[in-house]
């Protein structure tokens, strides 16, 4: 049985560095790769995690099927983590204001199909803030969704979120999605090309449960149609990419994704009946969670000068490609 502690013994006993260990074992589901992101030995992070589950009174872990797993206690310390960091990082921001600068850490996970958008916006927001430190982490929808819910980070870029998440999210920028053929493909020319036609070709898909694959399915059933079993399955937009120049098939995927090519390089982009698909990109955070003072100010960054960002990245490209010819980009041989 669990027992009662005095008032103040967790205060009193409990230290910042006890509550980052057990941060990243819950993090990592693991105590050997936490000891290994902290540089410390396996049994210094046992006896941490032991101490602080002591002085709270309650086991913060269980196994499980030769794992371990938070126990519903150990999802409050986990909860009461991250806002202690948070607070801690809100102080540092406040204390720097003070200095009449800005400095921090910013944790931002943003989806496969969006690094190409991610590192442009996330550009524009350190030319401005040069004093903040940022940790970008790029993962597949399952995954992210997986780092939402356990609060891994501070800010997420995605598609559109699913429904029941529980988190705040709004419009970034629009993410249209289209339909990609290598440049000699022969309806490479074709105009207003029929969707029934188009699912005929050898389809290159993303992997189940992505947002473009959903955004295609939904768009093929509105019809009375349905998709023909996928020659191929990718969770990589490149990997998709080279799939098409090799002259495997078509696919479906965000326009973003040719910004280094351009549309003049060895993927063409189809006239299809039914596309552009009008999507966009998000920012979210779980809800109810307080924002940094960072968080804040990117939130604010992008929803002022985000777009700006990316148009004068694209803008750039479309100078670099008419300076370099767009024959330069087409493949040889």
């Amino acid at each position: 049985m669990a027992r009662t502690l005095p008032v103040g013994t967790l205060v009193k006993y409990t230290t910042l560095r006890q509550l980052q260990v057990f941060e990243a074992v819950a993090r990592l589901g693991s105590f050997t790769r936490a000891a290994d992101e902290l540089y410390l030995a396996q049994p210094t992070v046992s006896m941490q995690i032991k101490k602080l589950a002591d002085s709270i009174g309650h086991p913060l872990f269980e196994q499980a099927g030769g794992r371990i797993q938070m126990t519903e206690m150990g999802k409050e310390v986990y909860t009461t983590c991250h806002d202690v960091f948070g607070a801690l990082e809100n102080l540092e921001m406040k204390i720097a204001a003070v200095e009449g600068m800005k400095r921090g850490r910013l944790k931002i996970a943003v989806l496969t199909s969006a690094k190409y958008l991610g590192p442009h916006v996330i550009g524009g927001f350190h030319r401005v803030y040069p004093e903040i430190d940022i940790e970008l982490k790029v993962t597949n929808r399952e995954n992210l969704l997986k780092r939402v819910h356990r609060h891994d980070d501070d800010l997420y870029i995605l598609g559109k979120p699913p429904e029941g998440l529980d988190a705040e999210a709004f419009p970034l920028l629009p993410n249209p999605l289209v339909v990609m053929a290598r440049y000699d493909h022969p309806l490479a020319r074709e105009k207003h090309i029929p969707l029934k036609r188009l699912i005929q070709e050898p389809l290159i898909m993303r992997e189940q449960g992505s947002g473009t694959r959903a955004a295609f399915e939904q768009l093929v059933a509105s019809k009375g149609m349905s998709l023909p079993p996928a020659k191929m399955e990718f969770a990589s937009n490149e990997a998709i990419k080279q799939a098409i120049v090799a002259d495997l098939g078509v696919s479906v995927m965000s326009r973003q994704s040719l910004v280094l090519e351009g549309e003049n390089g060895p993927i063409s982009i189809l006239d299809v009946q039914g596309f552009p698909i009008e999507r966009d990109w998000y920012v979210l955070y779980p809800k109810g969670r307080k924002l940094s003072i960072v968080a804040q100010a990117f939130i604010d960054f992008v929803r002022n000068e985000g777009r700006t960002s990316i148009e004068n990245f694209e803008a750039g490209m479309k100078d670099l490609r008419f300076r370099l010819g767009p024959e330069e980009n087409l493949p040889t041989g």
